[in-house]
């Protein structure tokens, strides 16, 4: 599939078959992840693959937007091996935006659907999941083939006019 064909066919999917992801496919995500630029390639991402049924059990646990997917990711940084900027900043979030960019286009290539989910709750991610203190979940990634006929929300194609949202200087 050509990149842009890649870009045009991303979009959210909300709606999943209820057919594994191949092992195989999702090593594919990962490799994607392992090569995605990180600050300084500090690559501080810690991808953990929700994928027992005991574990998709709390990633629903943990956020209503799971949407029945049949897998899932959670996109976390290390703090530990985050870059700090001379400013104090953590480049973690920056890093790990990347890394589940870089994921969720991979999936579309390799005909899955997946949508970035923010809206999860965090302490409970951590304690269901035991992650340590310094590694800090960013995104969830409900991961799967789409349902037949799902389709973008109609929002998806409300894009901003590029002078609305670039400047030249």
């Amino acid at each position: 599939m050509e990149f842009q064909q890649v870009l045009n066919q991303r979009f959210s999917v909300r709606e999943f078959e209820q057919k594994m992801v191949e092992d195989e496919k999702i090593n594919e995500i990962l490799k994607a992840a392992q090569i995605a630029p990180t600050a300084k390639n500090s690559q501080p991402q810690k991808i953990y693959v929700v994928k027992s049924d005991e574990a998709m059990e709390k990633f629903c646990q943990c956020t209503k937007c799971h949407f029945d997917a049949p897998i899932g990711f959670i996109v976390c940084y290390d703090e530990n091996q985050s870059f700090l900027g001379k400013d104090g900043r953590q480049f973690g979030v920056l890093d790990a935006s990347i890394v589940t960019t870089y994921m969720m286009l991979k999936a579309t290539e390799l005909g899955l659907g997946t949508t970035w989910v923010g809206l999860f709750d965090a302490k409970l991610t951590q304690q269901l999941f035991n992650l340590p203190q310094n590694v800090v979940p960013l995104a969830f990634l409900p991961t799967g083939y789409p349902k037949e006929g799902c389709q973008p929300n109609p929002r998806h194609f409300d894009n901003k006019p590029l002078d609305e949202t670039t400047e030249w200087l």
